[in-house]
């Protein structure tokens, strides 16, 4: 008999939730990570008392209220509302797209005034089958909200101008004729209070993990612990790229503790001029209403992936998708193998999402009951 039922390798919020689950059905868990730390990307690290997202801003926000009863049985969830600013040149705009940016934009005050200007802005951009991102945007939010607040920022995202990226990667562009600067739509969010390094903590609770352990430096020796194993890396690298390589965004952060109170005065501001550099600055302390002394603030800079980056966001195209499909193939025919998460199931998640897919992993495993409808 093998010493454990499941080697999960990544200890991500998918690994941590399928983890805790199988524990507390009784099957014997080991969790492994090549990084020196749990929690992978929402890996939060304390500096100056502030929690510093070390891989990029997480706000958990869900409409799913099983998810929302769920994460908060490992942490207590503050209140705090997503409403990041963009700045373009010297201009602030609130985001979303709302009646505070139009009215900032354009010197308007009712939704009517609005209206007409996109409408106005969209019948002059004559688009009637968009052949890019640019005609797309266009198509759906006229000149100036394309040109101030989507162009540069979204070119910097993809590292390729909006001329030359496929239309449907911008499906829509919610515009929102109220003043509401709440970003998302659903029903909670907010940030663990902690962060999110205790709470995947709290959820490993009793379960075997070894961190800095590369799965690929003793597959055999690893494979030979469990009965099955669930695997949350790159699928292509699982596969050794033998159908070659998927495509990925990645990601750099420059982060540094500066000597005043408050920096920006918002968790998230957006630069979306093209010319500068980086995408964003996040002021942490604002995630959980700090008031400390000092604060950290992060740039974070979009970066072409090669193959030994860390990835972060799939390239989810129609040349990718089929390439991913066919490794989805053979990953059906691996025996005693499982495939879950962002990498491993190639495919962009919210955290929430996140959770729900480890849920139905485990319930197509056995170990939990079927969700409720």
């Amino acid at each position: 008999m093998k010493k454990y039922d499941y080697l999960i390798v990544g200890a991500g919020l998918f690994g941590c939730v399928f983890a805790r689950e199988a524990a507390k059905a009784g099957k014997r868990v080991l969790v492994i990570d090549k990084r020196p730390h749990i929690a992978g990307n929402i890996y939060t690290e304390e500096t100056e008392g502030i929690n510093v997202h070390k891989y990029g801003a997480h706000i958990f926000h869900t409409s799913d209220r099983e998810v929302w009863d769920y994460v908060n049985g490992f942490a207590e969830f503050n209140n705090y509302i997503n409403c990041p600013v963009a700045r373009y040149k010297n201009e602030l705009y609130n985001m979303p797209f709302n009646m505070n940016t139009f009215s900032r934009m354009w010197n308007i005050t009712t939704p009517a005034e609005a209206k007409a200007i996109i409408e106005r802005q969209r019948a002059e951009a004559s688009v009637k089958e968009p052949k890019n991102l640019e005609e797309q945007a266009l198509s759906l939010v006229g000149r100036d909200i394309y040109e101030k607040l989507v162009k540069g920022y979204t070119e910097k995202q993809w590292g390729r101008r909006a001329t030359e990226l496929p239309a449907f990667i911008i499906k829509r562009l919610p515009v929102r004729f109220i003043y509401d600067n709440n970003y998302f739509n659903d029903r909670y969010q907010g940030i663990p209070i902690g962060g999110y390094t205790a709470m995947c903590a709290h959820m490993l609770e009793g379960i075997e993990v070894r961190t800095g352990t590369d799965y690929f430096g003793d597959k055999a020796g690893l494979d030979a612990l469990a009965d099955k194993v669930l695997f949350t890396g790159m699928i292509d690298e699982y596969f050794g790229y033998r159908l070659g390589e998927l495509e990925y965004r990645s990601l750099r952060f420059e982060t540094e503790v500066l000597d005043t109170d408050n920096f920006q005065g918002n968790a998230v501001v957006n630069y979306t001029e093209y010319e500068v550099p980086y995408t964003r600055i996040i002021e942490h302390k604002h995630f959980e209403f700090g008031t400390q002394p000092k604060t950290v603030v992060t740039r974070e800079y979009p970066a072409v992936w090669h193959k030994g980056d860390e990835p972060y966001y799939p390239v989810n195209d129609e040349k990718n998708n089929a390439l991913y499909a066919a490794y989805k193939s053979l990953a059906d025919e691996e025996k005693n193998v499982l495939f879950g998460g962002r990498l491993g199931m190639y495919k962009y998640f919210d955290m929430d999402d996140t959770v729900s897919a480890a849920f139905a992993l485990l319930e197509k495993e056995g170990i939990r009951k079927p969700r409720r409808a």
